[in-house]
């Protein structure tokens, strides 16, 4: 498995706590941890002995938005291979834009259910 440590980042509580929900019914060997402000979650980086294998960041959010905190990450020598999949409400052709604008390195728009969020993690995750 490609990734088996994952960090979410998204200031919606109940969406964070849907991903992980989501996360978990994989059912496989993936620890998924959340942080609601971008901020934080750049200097618990920063700080971190163990790096995520894969960042999920909200592009929507109040302080700094998804493209403030990717360029205040790559900044940092020691997370600029961390790769980081865009998790946003905007449509599929707005999200990729926004992907090749601004340096992450995939997209996802958030599912209108439990079920297809499901699957997307699972076709991104599970291999």
């Amino acid at each position: 498995m490609l990734y088996q440590n994952i960090l979410l980042i998204d200031d919606d509580s109940d969406d964070a706590e849907i991903f992980i929900e989501a996360i978990n019914s994989l059912e496989e060997n993936i620890s998924c941890l959340s942080e609601t402000n971008p901020i934080k979650a750049l200097e618990n980086l920063k700080n971190s002995d163990k790096l995520p294998d894969l960042i999920f960041l909200d592009y929507n959010m109040p302080v700094w938005n998804g493209n403030e905190f990717i360029d205040q990450m790559r900044g940092v020598v020691e997370l600029q291979s961390i790769p980081v999949i865009l998790y946003s409400t905007y449509s599929e052709t707005a999200a990729e834009q926004l992907c090749i604008t601004h340096d992450a390195d995939k997209y996802i728009t958030k599912p209108d259910s439990f079920k297809e969020l499901t699957a997307v993690l699972r076709s991104i995750l599970v291999a």
